[in-house]
């Protein structure tokens, strides 16, 4: 097993460090600039769309869908994953991750709005993203099965590992409970809820997401007004970490730089094609409105939630070599608000990874559907049950290997499903910019809620079957 996650984690230093890290900031840069820095001067527009009144009872609304991904968002990378960026890539490391969310939200506006423009009618919701848009955008059907099956895998499999092995070391901490127990639990409440399809999840979703994320902040904000004096001194250190002027842990502006990207994506999505798979179920007047809600999330993500556990770790004081991932944020709590802090990262953690996995699922789900759609359905109906069972396998592994093997297999997985999609959103980015243009256009005219119409793109019309 040692060697196994040696051999990964040398793959993934050449990967990331030669490729996909370039990648990443390239589209994020790229979209930027030809969406006008959409992110910026939209953004009260994305706080508007999600409260707009259903547009029918049984529909997904676009609330829900934000909770859905936004489930999946929040979660291990909040709080164990800034915790280990933090150890291995400096305080530096928040830095890029702040730049990351901003720059990246960007890329999530393309490919949430991409997969609400190419989205198709399924049986109960819309079903869409990214190996949609390939295969009817760029015409690709074998990329679009790539695209799938690496999801599926990254998803179903390695970030569920991710999040139950984090919760288990979280509970292991504060209750002294066996890993086997926890990881059997979770893994029971997965199998009800999964197996009660998309709408239970954004039911589940839309209830306890907004309750522990706000839970998590006002503890945070209560953390960071007990150390008011000390937010200068914390964002200068951040700052210079991130350019060097600091020495990172991990080996100076390099480490930071990686493990800023590596866990802000991780945690944020922004590019990664998973958003996209939830995006595209919701119905909404116009694609541009669910690519502005993905974007919303990203900022909720990484600049809030993210932020929240920075500043407690690094208020804290608490040495970073002694501990890594999630028992670092518990110590760092701790510290401030007594032993209670152990118990409420673990509760706390409870809901973000549980939320998470459920999440993740339903990304490996609607691409399976994906993959076997022109097959009967008996055969989709085994392959997903059999699907569930190994999601619910994978939880189960997840809470007994250890804490570096599955972040290695996550940061794998993860990078190959990016480039895939970058690649993809590079060719279909122009549909989305003037999907964007049009959006600005009703608004300046005094619409409140733009519509569209395939009409309004005749080129592609043909392959718009929900518009």
């Amino acid at each position: 097993m040692e060697n196994l996650n040696t051999l990964i984690g040398s793959v993934n230093n050449i990967f990331w460090s030669y490729l996909l890290i370039v990648v990443l900031i390239g589209c994020a840069l790229w979209f930027s600039f030809k969406t006008r820095f959409v992110q910026f001067r939209m953004l009260r527009e994305m706080f508007r769309i999600p409260f707009e009144k259903k547009e029918q009872k049984s529909a997904i609304s676009s609330f829900e869908a934000f909770a859905v991904s936004l489930a999946s968002r929040v979660g291990t990378g909040n709080l164990a994953g800034v915790a280990t960026a933090i150890v291995v890539g400096g305080p530096g490391a928040v830095f890029w991750m702040w730049v990351m969310a901003i720059m990246g939200s960007a890329s999530a506006f393309i490919e949430s709005t991409l997969a609400q423009l190419y989205k198709t009618k399924g049986k109960d919701s819309y079903i869409g993203g990214p190996a949609y848009y390939m295969e009817k955008g760029l015409k690709k059907r074998w990329l679009g099965v790539l695209f799938a099956v690496l999801l599926t895998i990254t998803f179903g499999f390695a970030f569920n590992s991710v999040q139950s092995n984090t919760l288990c070391a979280a509970f292991t901490k504060a209750f002294n409970v066996d890993q086997t127990v926890i990881g059997v639990t979770v893994t029971v409440l997965t199998l009800v809820v999964i197996f009660g399809g998309i709408k239970r999840i954004a039911h589940v979703s839309g209830v306890v997401v907004p309750v522990m994320a706000l839970g998590y902040i006002l503890l945070a904000l209560f953390v960071i007004a007990m150390n008011i004096n000390h937010i200068p001194y914390v964002i200068k250190t951040i700052v210079s970490s991130a350019f060097g002027f600091e020495q990172a842990v991990g080996g100076g502006i390099g480490a930071a730089v990686m493990q800023g990207v590596k866990r802000g994506l991780f945690s944020n999505e922004a590019g990664m094609g998973s958003a996209p798979n939830v995006a595209a179920t919701a119905k909404t007047s116009h694609p541009v409105k669910q690519g502005l809600i993905q974007a919303l999330g990203v900022f909720t993500d990484t600049l809030v939630i993210c932020s929240c556990t920075a500043f407690i770790i690094l208020f804290s004081g608490v040495p970073l070599d002694e501990n890594n991932g999630i028992q670092l944020t518990q110590d760092a709590l701790s510290t401030q608000v007594g032993s209670m802090g152990s118990y409420f990262v673990a509760i706390v953690l409870l809901f973000f990874a549980f939320t998470s996995i459920i999440g993740n699922y339903y990304y490996g789900e609607a691409n399976i559907r994906y993959i076997l759609k022109r097959r009967s359905n008996n055969v989709r109906t085994g392959i997903l049950c059999l699907y569930r069972i190994l999601v619910g396998a994978m939880v189960m592994v997840g809470a007994v290997v250890s804490l570096d093997l599955a972040w290695n297999m996550a940061d794998i997985t993860m990078g190959m499903m990016t480039l895939c999609n970058l690649i993809a959103i590079l060719f279909l980015g122009k549909y989305a910019f003037r999907l964007l243009d049009d959006y600005t256009r009703q608004k300046k005219a005094g619409i409140k809620s733009p519509t569209f119409s395939k009409e309004k793109m005749p080129d592609i019309a043909n392959d718009l079957e929900s518009w």
